[in-house]
């Protein structure tokens, strides 16, 4: 299984994965608290500060699969690839925005996820079920997508490659996992926050060695980017008729004029879904005040910086020479030929540590969002703060495995294909979320309609794309209603979501349906740490304010 890995390399990954793994047990350690609280275990006592929330949240947003796709869509000649860049720029302000408002209302009636806001705004189990079981769904590919990502880096290693017995090969992907869930369950989200430190400052220095010392060593960036111009122009004259009949997709570095709706729709879409994720929610909750998310918001971009750096990385691929089948082995191979072997084990440990921490964060999140919108909502009402942090711990087991099982069972081309779902489905919270945070007008069995719709209408349209590579599920386009222009399927089917939202919303307003009692009031959305009814820390025995 692992004869013709380079012993260097793997020693010092083997060495770096266990210091991380030792982290990982000793977090329960870390800022000790009563780990069988819901508060404590699933949002880290809701006491981080700016320094630890600036790791946790980059760790949280900048996946392992971001280190490995983006410049793997680059290297395969996507002439969009490069949107991920300028949606982590719009991001930021979008998080100014709104973020603080949710994290006032949720330190201020004790509410550990967006769907139990949902709840508390709408008078509706209902409608904060749908949107808890959203989040589940959406997290699940994601999840899955760690492992892809970790998978890539194994085999350019050359660990579980040569055999012919699945179980076998995999073994290394469960050993991993298998540690993994075994220190979330012990620690909480004091694991990642710790791992995070470990896990950004060995990205960082990988990606800046990479992106200063490899062009270097093959001719400069002048070279990189002709190479790359007279590559894409050649593979575009080679195949022009596999390229018209739809055979294959032409390769370009800029967007030409019919994809320049499709390069913006999927930078804002991407924006407006990043934080309606649970596992993003999740990492701005267990800050302490509101103005640690604006500090964040001004200093994460440091991270989008990186992110274009990394994209490049496809690019310098492209001009060193490498050649993989599979595009996302494009940087890991690129590290493997370049770097020596000490320094080519340090860059895959940053980047399987790298899908450690969100893997985590988002089975923490999800397992969140099972206990206080399924459990407690439905099943056990009077469930106590210790039945809750014991579901959660299970459940968290349960969706790390389950994302395993489906990355084993299923095509990875499929897997992939279906992240691109992740932020068609999320979308669809963002009316009752974000809306929410700044009026009720919006009826809450509007929103319901809107979100059925939505997921309805969006699920379909990404079902029927297709691909040279398979038959649905092929990408994240299709032509906006009437027209040829190319947008991101989640804009169009929010689109819906709101159109049905607002004027069934009319409609039930006219009829005097009734809208349910708000347990918020105005005064909640601007509260602070300090303020009367807001702990800076909230405690296992700190009742939630309602």
């Amino acid at each position: 299984m692992i004869d013709n890995v380079n012993g260097v390399v793997f020693g010092v990954f083997i060495f770096l994965f266990l210091l991380v793994t030792v982290l990982g047990f000793a977090a329960a350690r870390w800022r000790r608290a009563d780990l069988d609280s819901l508060d404590e275990w699933g949002l880290g006592g809701r006491g981080f500060g700016t320094f630890i929330a600036w790791f946790l949240i980059g760790g949280d947003i900048y996946t392992a699969y971001t280190f490995i796709a983006v410049p793997a869509t680059l290297y395969a000649g996507s002439a969009v690839g490069f949107f991920a860049v300028p949606y982590t720029i719009v991001v930021y302000p979008l998080i100014f925005l709104f973020l603080p408002r949710l994290w006032s209302v949720s330190h201020r009636h004790g509410y550990v996820t967006p769907a139990d806001f949902v709840q508390g705004r709408y008078d509706s189990r209902g409608l904060a079920l749908v949107i808890a079981l959203t989040g589940i769904l959406a997290t699940m590919p994601y999840i899955a997508l760690q492992l892809v990502g970790m998978q890539v880096v194994l085999q350019v290693m050359g660990i579980g490659t040569d055999t012919g017995n699945w179980f076998v090969k995999d073994l290394p992907l469960f050993i991993a996992f298998v540690v993994l869930a075994a220190y979330t369950y012990s620690s909480g989200l004091r694991a990642p926050a710790l791992i995070a430190f470990v896990k950004d400052t060995l990205i960082y220095i990988v990606i800046l060695v990479a992106v200063f010392y490899i062009p270097s060593q093959i001719g400069g960036w002048d070279h990189i980017f002709s190479t790359v111009t007279n590559g894409f122009a050649d593979f575009n004259t080679e195949n022009a008729d596999a390229i018209a009949a739809g055979q294959a997709a032409p390769k370009a570095t800029m967007p030409p004029q019919p994809l320049q709706w499709a390069y913006a729709s999927l930078a804002l879409g991407s924006a407006l879904a990043l934080f309606m994720y649970p596992h993003s929610v999740t990492g701005v909750l267990s800050t302490r005040s509101r103005s640690v998310i604006r500090r964040n918001a001004a200093l994460l971009p440091a991270y989008s910086f990186l992110l274009g750096l990394l994209a490049l990385l496809g690019f310098v691929a492209i001009a060193a020479g490498v050649k993989v089948d599979n595009p996302q082995q494009s940087v890991p191979q690129l590290f493997e030929d370049q770097f020596s072997p000490w320094f080519a084990g340090v860059a895959f440990a940053a980047i399987v540590i790298g899908a450690l921490v969100p893997a985590a964060i988002m089975s923490i999140a999800a397992a969140n969002l099972w206990t206080r919108n399924v459990y407690r909502a439905f099943i056990n009402r009077q469930a106590t703060p210790k039945q809750e942090a014991t579901q959660s711990k299970l459940v968290s087991l349960l969706v790390k495995f389950g994302a395993l099982v489906f990355v084993l069972a299923l095509s990875k081309d499929f897997a992939i294909n279906l992240q691109l779902l992740g932020g068609v489905w999320i979308l669809q919270t963002l009316p009752a979320i974000v809306i929410g945070l700044y009026t009720r007008w919006m009826h809450r069995w509007a929103l319901f309609a809107g979100w059925a719709a939505g997921m309805a209408y969006g699920t379909w349209l990404a079902y029927g794309v297709k691909s040279p590579v398979q038959d649905h599920f092929g990408g994240p386009l299709v032509n906006f209603p009437g027209t040829e222009t190319k947008v991101y399927i989640a804009v169009v089917a929010v689109l819906v979501n709101l159109l049905v939202a607002v004027v069934l919303t009319v409609v039930l307003r006219a009829m005097k349906v009734d809208e349910g009692v708000d347990q918020t009031r105005p005064q909640d959305f601007h509260a602070d740490a300090g303020d009367p009814g807001v702990e800076e820390e909230l405690h296992p025995e700190a009742p939630a304010h309602a």
